[in-house]
């Protein structure tokens, strides 16, 4: 009996067009790949308004699903805009809707998880559209910190002490974990030393006390003399510098994290910051005591995502030029999209 060899999608694009029709379709992991390197295409655009992100993301979950695409992280800023989660409570809005108008910021609900949270001019916003059955094949080596949702498979492998380990897929929890460690490090690159929060999503700034801030060189006088303050009128310390709230259909993410680099943070003085009243925001402007450059903090985040997420990262120019250009494989035109029902989907914060 003959033994057929079926042509990789690399071979396949040197086949006429014909013949490449009679190739079985691709699995999503294939779309990762090229050369046998996983690849996460970077797409920075500039500031753009809330409704126009959303409507960019559902392309792009869309494309991802049906393998048009390889994973894809979009990098942008807001204008002014109030975010409710599905975990939102709408007390937690706390100006009028006079006040929200007159210092132009817009209101939209969304499905991501947690509750809510302001974006705008100055914060880097990340949107990972990724298929996490992707990285199925890549050990899982973060720490594992207490969570809000119980997760049968971290339990067991956090009780068992088996780190590095091998899963069948990234789940919705060590997603999360990784999404906070890409912001741990991007902190640390400009010098200011983040962590995670017991029980709670996101990324904190370090616990210092005044002595430590007085003599800290990394902070400006003005970022030193509110810090002082805030412990004066008994403050937590512990400040919250980028916020996660992402939405996985199918295994495809969606929305995903906002770092705080020149952000004005008297906007958050109209919401409960993502239902924690007792916690304060910061920024990396703020924790530097000057301005950085939104753009300057870009490359550290996708250069720390390609670490975290064991990938390489490829600057894309244009939503055309990614859409057009799968990376690693052949053009493929797309099927029709259809619509999906009774999908699994999980929502986090």
């Amino acid at each position: 009996m003959r033994n057929t060899k079926v042509p990789s999608w690399k071979e396949a694009s040197l086949l006429p067009g014909d013949a490449r029709a009679k190739m079985p379709a691709r699995q999503p992991a294939e779309c990762l790949r090229y050369n046998d390197i996983e690849m996460i295409s970077v797409l920075q655009l500039g500031r753009i308004d809330y409704a126009s992100g959303l409507r960019l993301q559902q392309k792009l979950v869309e494309a991802r699903k049906s393998g048009q695409i390889g994973d894809v992280l979009v990098l942008l800023e807001h204008t002014p805009v109030i975010t409710l989660g599905r975990n939102a409570k709408a007390a937690n809005v706390l100006a009028s809707a006079e006040l929200l108008a007159a210092r132009g910021v817009e209101v939209f609900e969304c499905d991501r998880g947690g509750d809510v949270t302001f974006h705008g001019p100055g914060q880097l916003v990340g949107y990972p559209i990724f298929d996490l059955r992707g990285f199925s094949r890549q050990p899982t080596t973060i720490s594992h910190q207490p969570s809000t949702v119980s997760h049968r498979e971290e339990q067991s492998e956090a009780a068992a002490g088996s780190l590095p380990t091998w899963r069948k897929t990234l789940g919705a929890v060590d997603y999360v974990r990784r999404l906070e460690d890409v912001l741990i490090r991007t902190c640390g690159d400009f010098g200011i030393a983040a962590k995670r929060a017991a029980g709670l999503t996101g990324v904190w700034t370090e616990t210092q006390g005044p002595s430590t801030l007085a003599s800290s060189l990394r902070c400006g006088a003005l970022a030193r003399e509110e810090k002082e303050q805030e412990f004066a009128e008994g403050v937590s310390p512990e400040a919250k510098i980028a916020a996660i709230g992402v939405h996985i259909s199918r295994s495809v993410t969606s929305h995903g994290f906002a770092l705080n680099v020149n952000t004005d943070l008297t906007f958050f003085d109209l919401i409960v910051p993502c239902g924690i009243p007792t916690k304060p925001v910061t920024s990396i402007e703020r924790e530097l005591g000057r301005k950085v450059d939104s753009r300057a903090v870009a490359e550290p985040v996708a250069r720390n995502f390609g670490l975290v997420f064991g990938s390489q990262v490829l600057w894309v120019e244009t939503v055309d030029a990614l859409l057009g250009n799968a990376v690693g494989v052949p053009m493929k035109v797309p099927t029709e999209l259809r619509e999906v029902r009774g999908e699994d989907e999980t929502f986090w914060a």
